[in-house]
Order: structure tokens, then C-alpha cells, then sequence
């Protein structure tokens, strides 16, 4: 330890041994709090639940993160909303490229189970990028929002196998594989794929993508024809008014558009803006860099893009490095 941390971690300790009353806690508030974003009466709230980053249901946050990734800091709020007959509508706020197929489809299950279990509705709100698994999760969504600078739509599935065989060969690695089948190695990073592994594997990214298109089909509520949705749902990323005049958004707006569409899809005159967050002393306001859990350790942007060099199946925009 650091000569100058000594003292400080002394003097902590101590404090902390001789009375029962001093409780050290570098993560702040224990349980999720509500904070006010936006001033109104105490009978009707609006809960405003962000989506950003990569969606994943596996660790994701820094050391000191309290919540460790999007499903499950969604999943709560929506559980707290449920419980709170004062939250009669919620904006989901979304701001990601995408994320893991599984996750994505928990997500857009939960924002339905809310729906139907509370009878409240769910503006969905398009900040700079609600592509892919982001749009997957909007589909769930009463009315879908817009900001004029989004993008959106990668309607489709992304599947990564790296490849390393070339690498290790060049470093003088060998890598002995014994298997129960031809197919158990399928996908691994040690060798190409043979033709019939990439069938095999196409095959799963045909059937998730068939999901994709029911949820946004659904979603839709046969605004867009089969076919065309189909035509639409090549992977490729559409501006804000673009994916209006596809009918893929039913507006384009600003937060203050949102929240005055979940006042009334909630069929009330006002309604004070709510979140719900571990550290509510520094959410002061609706554009506050995070309504949820923040570490000062935390480096999501490098970690969540580092993710998917996993092996997997994603509903994801990816661009190309090159």
C-alpha cells in the first residue's frame, strides 16, 4: 500500500472499529433511491430507464459497480415501477448498437411483461444510436421516439468466430483438439471452418433472425408489410427520418416529446419525471451522463466493444474495421 493512503486507511479503520455508528461505503447508497429529474405533483411520476452500451447479461461494469449489466439494471427498475402504483408510464431510453441475441430478447420480454402486468405504457426514446438489439427492444415499446440526429434499424444477426490458427502457427503453437464429434470444434479459434460448419451455423443465424422479424412485425402492429420488412432488414443502419417514412418510428422528437407522450398514453394531465438510482445526488437533471449505476473505475465503452470479440450470436450493428 501507498505511504500516503497509510494514514488515511488507519484512521478509517479506526473510526470504523470504535463505533458501531460509522459506516464506510465508497459505493454510496445501498439501495436503488429516487431522484427527481423534473418537478411535478406527488400523485403521477414518469420513470425515465435507460438502455445504453453494449446489452449483455453477463459482468460488465467496473470494479466498484454495484449492478454488473444491462438486463439486470433494467430488469430492476421495471420490478420497482411495477410495485409503485404513482409510476403510471415509463420511457425507456436507448442508446446502443446492440448486444448478445439472449439479451436482447430478456430485455424486450420484460419491457412485454411489464406492459402486460401493469397496463402502463412505454414511450420508447432514441438517443444517438438504437441499432439492431437496441431496435429489437424498442419493438416491445407502445410508441417509439426518435431523436432527429438517430440512428437505428441493423435489423438483423451477427454471428463471431475468430480465427487465431494463422498466429499461433507463426509463433510456433500447436494446439492438439480431441473430440467426441466432427462437429464439436465447430466454431473454434484454432482452425477455418469447413463449408458444412458454416451451413450449421447459418441455419442459426436464419432462425434467430426469423425472431428478430417477428418481434418487429409485432411491434409494428402491421404497419409494414411482410415483404417489406423483409426488403428493410438487410443489416443496414437508418437516419431518424428514414426509418420514419419506413414506419420503423412513429415520431421524431427531443426528451421533452417523450415525456409529454407518456403523460398522455398514461391518460393524465402531468406527472413529475422520476429515475431510479444508486447515486441520486449526482442526477440532477434529465441529460445527466448516467441514470444509473457509475463507477469512477469503470471503462464500459472499452470493455463493452471488447465483448464482442466473443465467440457468439448477437443482435448487433458492427461496422467494418477496414
Amino acid at each position: 500500500m501507498k505511504k500516503a493512503l497509510v494514514p488515511l486507511f488507519v484512521m478509517a479503520t479506526a473510526l470504523a472499529g470504535c463505533s458501531p455508528h460509522i459506516h464506510l461505503d465508497f459505493l454510496g447508497q445501498e439501495k436503488l433511491a429516487e431522484v427527481v429529474l423534473l418537478p411535478g405533483p406527488e400523485s403521477a411520476k414518469v420513470l425515465v430507464v435507460d438502455v445504453e452500451g453494449m446489452i449483455s447479461s453477463t459482468g460488465e461494469a467496473g470494479l466498484l459497480s454495484r449492478e454488473k449489466n444491462a438486463v439486470s439494471r433494467v430488469y430492476e427498475r421495471l420490478e420497482l415501477a411495477a410495485r409503485d402504483p404513482r409510476v403510471r408510464a415509463v420511457i425507456l431510453r436507448l442508446d446502443t448498437p446492440g448486444g448478445e441475441v439472449t439479451a436482447s430478447d430478456i430485455l424486450y420480454h420484460e419491457v412485454l411483461r411489464f406492459k402486460e402486468k401493469t397496463r402502463k405504457p412505454v414511450v420508447g426514446l432514441m438517443m444517438g444510436l438504437a441499432a439492431s438489439g437496441g431496435y429489437y427492444v424498442a419493438s416491445a415499446c407502445d410508441f417509439i421516439l426518435a431523436h432527429p440526429t438517430t440512428l437505428t434499424g441493423s435489423i438483423g444477426v451477427i454471428s463471431i468466430f475468430p480465427n487465431f490458427g494463422e498466429l499461433m502457427a507463426k509463433i510456433g503453437v500447436k494446439v492438439n483438439v480431441i473430440k467426441s464429434g466432427e462437429a464439436k470444434d465447430s466454431g473454434g479459434p484454432f482452425r477455418d471452418m469447413t463449408g458444412e460448419e458454416k451451413k450449421l451455423f447459418q441455419a442459426v443465424i436464419d432462425e434467430y433472425y426469423e425472431d428478430f422479424l417477428k418481434a418487429v412485425s409485432a411491434g409494428r402492429g402491421g404497419r409494414i408489410a411482410p415483404a417489406e420488412l423483409r426488403t428493410m432488414a438487410d443489416g443496414r443502419v437508418y437516419t431518424a427520418r428514414q426509418a420514419l417514412d419506413l414506419k420503423l418510428v412513429d415520431g421524431l422528437g427531443y426528451f421533452d416529446d417523450a415525456f409529454a407522450k407518456a403523460i398522455s398514453l398514461a391518460g393524465i394531465k402531468t406527472a413529475r419525471l422520476v429515475a431510479y438510482t444508486y447515486h441520486p445526488l449526482t442526477k440532477t437533471n434529465i441529460y445527466a451522463s448516467r441514470l444509473g449505476d457509475f463507477s469512477p473505475l469503470d471503462a464500459k465503452v472499452l470493455e463493452s466493444y471488447l465483448a464482442v470479440l466473443k465467440t457468439g450470436f448477437y443482435y448487433l450493428w458492427l461496422p467494418r474495421s477496414r
